[in-house]
């Protein structure tokens, strides 16, 4: 609940009409745009409880004054919505992430023009443009097609009828090569060269069926008047195009013009795809990807979307095929949810590519910056933890012991999410008699970071023990009570198959819920894993040394030199017991190897 006086006397005075609310900060920026079907009810839902989410409740303290606009319909409403945020980009508004420009096409408007690839649409803002697309390949695709189709100029000599004529320029390598058709010496009309132009745009703009019957009419009639030649040009332009016509073709030519959208999200992003369907071919398909900020439902990042993509793309289609039912106040626009058919299988493929090209985002940014989801993973326990740093360093430690004998401790590091093994560490109990973890637990913890105070070295950023609230407990005792450190500590429990159940923090500790599947799940229980990995292979070499000194410490003729060939040589104590006399022979001599064989054999070599 917000208690500003200011945003209670404005609440009282809200209208119950359709209509756009803008938040400020004690600063009079702009901190959130949103709409509503009724400003009343829903601008005062933001101030009468405490929100599940904890960016909301951070919002609404921020929250010094608001303003509103009252429009006529929802459909206004979602227009003015998308327009504020583009002018003003508040801080918690689901953000467009647009980092890289896109490529798009581009002719340009001479007398002759030439068609290219571009990236920066702000250069070339007075020629005709095509795009973006979100893939170079599919710019790559289409512009090769255009190429071998049309003998287009790729030059940027000044060139016009008037120059032309005045055989100011000679034809180059291209021309010879067939990659250009001479029109600066006169070669070819300007007719001709524009007639091409718009065979052009309307491949380019989704007509590659109406550019295709042309042309197969104009193959027959040019074969009917015996001109052969002239046809079987005619006929490599009609292949090419109908093997683009294949690749591109997913659905009947009954669908003259459709917006195909896909949607995919997690707990940080949304992505959503567009193909642009006409005549029956997909002639454009485009991802965009939006950072969230709140609590954003699924349907509005999609109808947001769904807006910005239209425009961006200057779709005028009629009907949208979507992946789950939404509203979309825009009028005289059809909403399709399809189970089945050609509408479903363009969704489908619709699905298929957002979900690729979320893909292809993780794995570009993990090629590029292979610390990058380690860091992303530990900022999310930074935020279920409410911690006041990332945790790039996390020390864990358990203890190991069989019935309070041989008792160890173990302590691993992990420095971005990744163990540093080099600083692994083992230590013997020294002061617990006893199987007594939690006094175990304190002597470890407490030569650990009395010894790192006493050697100024750093201090991690969080410590796990692997266990409930009595091991944490007894780490926090040391840390704080004892020594004084500020270090935030966590525990995670096992249930009883010995398997990660939760995360534990605070003090009194509290269950932090996480899902199995989730990454940050699975990085704890890797640590948790490796700290008893260690721990239990520490005690394991332990027992075994110990037990092994201590069988052959009680041989009388056997001193240390021996026992040491020995181990080096049979590797354990029971390969020893079992060596033939002639062995042991080889490797200590005929006395000391009378002594041990018989000591585990009898006096059968006397």
């Amino acid at each position: 609940m917000n208690p500003n006086p200011n945003i209670q006397s404005q609440l009282s005075a809200l209208p119950d009409k359709p209509g756009v609310y803008q938040y400020f900060n004690a600063k009079d920026e702009i901190i959130y745009v949103g709409k509503a079907k009724n400003l009343k009810k829903r601008v005062s839902s933001y101030f009468n409880r405490v929100h599940e989410y904890p960016k909301v409740n951070v919002l609404v303290k921020n929250i010094h004054h608001l303003k509103y606009i009252v429009v006529d319909t929802e459909a206004d409403a979602l227009l003015l919505e998308s327009n504020l945020i583009k002018q003003y980009r508040p801080r918690y508004n689901a953000m467009l992430k647009d980092d890289k420009s896109y490529p798009s096409i581009c002719i340009t408007r001479e007398e002759f023009p030439r068609v290219f690839k571009i990236r920066n649409t702000a250069n070339f803002s007075k020629q005709q443009l095509f795009g973006p697309y979100s893939t170079e390949k599919s710019v790559i695709l289409l512009l090769n097609l255009i190429y071998e189709m049309y003998p287009l100029r790729t030059c940027k000599l000044p060139l016009t009828e008037e120059n032309i004529k005045k055989g100011k320029f000679k034809v180059c390598l291209k021309y010879h090569i067939h990659k250009c058709s001479g029109v600066c010496d006169g070669k070819e009309s300007m007719e001709s060269y524009q007639n091409n132009i718009e065979q052009i745009r309307k491949i380019i703009q989704g007509d590659a069926n109406e550019i295709s019957k042309m042309l197969f009419r104009e193959m027959q009639k040019l074969s009917a008047e015996y001109k052969f030649e002239e046809a079987h040009r005619v006929k490599q332009k009609y292949e090419l195009i109908e093997q683009f016509k294949a690749k591109s073709v997913v659905a009947n030519t009954i669908m003259e013009n459709t917006d195909v959208f896909g949607y995919i999200d997690d707990e940080n992003e949304a992505y959503v795809t567009i193909l642009r369907v006409s005549k029956g071919a997909i002639i454009q398909g485009f991802t965009i990807e939006y950072k969230k900020r709140l609590d954003e439902s699924r349907e509005d990042l999609l109808a947001f979307a769904i807006l910005e993509l239209r425009e961006r793309l200057q779709s005028n289609s009629q009907e949208i095929i979507v992946p789950f039912a939404l509203e979309y106040p825009i009028e005289r626009l059809k909403i399709i949810v399809p189970k089945f058919g050609d509408r479903k299988k363009l969704l489908d493929l619709a699905m298929q590519n957002v979900r690729q090209f979320k893909l292809d985002k993780l794995k570009q940014a993990e090629k590029l910056n292979p610390d990058q989801r380690a860091i992303s993973i530990l900022k999310e326990i930074q935020e279920k933890l409410q911690l006041p740093k990332i945790p790039l360093v996390i020390e864990a430690f358990d203890n190991s012991n069989i019935s309070g004998t041989d008792a160890v401790s173990a302590c691993v590091v992990f420095k971005k999410g990744k163990p540093v093994k080099s600083e692994y560490r083992k230590y013997n109990i020294k002061t617990v008699a006893g199987a007594d973890d939690y006094a175990s637990m304190r002597e470890v913890v407490f030569r650990r970071y009395s010894r790192a105070i006493a050697e100024n070295s750093p201090l991690p950023d969080l410590i796990i023990t692997d266990g409930g609230k009595g091991q944490m407990e007894a780490v926090r005792q040391v840390v704080e009570d004892e020594l004084g450190l500020k270090i935030p500590i966590a525990g995670l429990a096992k249930n009883e198959k010995h398997r990660t159940r939760e995360l534990l923090f605070g003090f009194p500790p509290r269950e932090i819920g996480l899902k199995p599947t989730d990454q940050l799940f699975k990085l704890l229980a890797r640590i948790q894993e490796e700290v008893h990995r260690f721990a239990i292979n520490f005690h394991r070499n332990k027992r075994s040394k110990k037990q092994t000194a201590s069988e052959l410490d009680s041989i009388k003729g056997i001193g240390e030199q021996t026992k040491k060939e020995l181990l080096t040589h049979f590797k354990s104590l029971k390969r020893i017991k079992s060596a033939e006399f002639s062995d042991l022979e080889k490797i200590i001599g005929t006395r000391r190897a009378t002594v041990l064989y018989n000591h585990f054999h009898g006096d059968l070599k006397a």
